[in-house]
């Protein structure tokens, strides 16, 4: 899959409201992930990580979510 372009040099992105990380390379391209990052952009509410690791997503208090379509 395609990085969305919002996030193309990123792999993980984080849920300021619920401290979830996805993974973008580990989730297949679907309508439901791309309504959840449309929304996370709208509302502001996402981060990414530097680096761009799921270490560094842990170490900020973020766990790992599986997205399922």
């Amino acid at each position: 899959m395609d990085r969305l372009s919002n996030f193309e040099n990123n792999r993980f992105i984080g849920d300021k409201r619920t401290q979830e990380v996805y993974d973008l390379d580990d989730s297949e391209e679907s309508e439901s992930m791309r309504v959840l990052i449309d929304e996370l952009v709208e509302n502001e509410t996402y981060i990414c990580f530097s680096p761009d690791t799921l270490a560094e997503a842990r170490n900020r208090g973020y766990r790992l979510r599986k997205f399922s379509s």
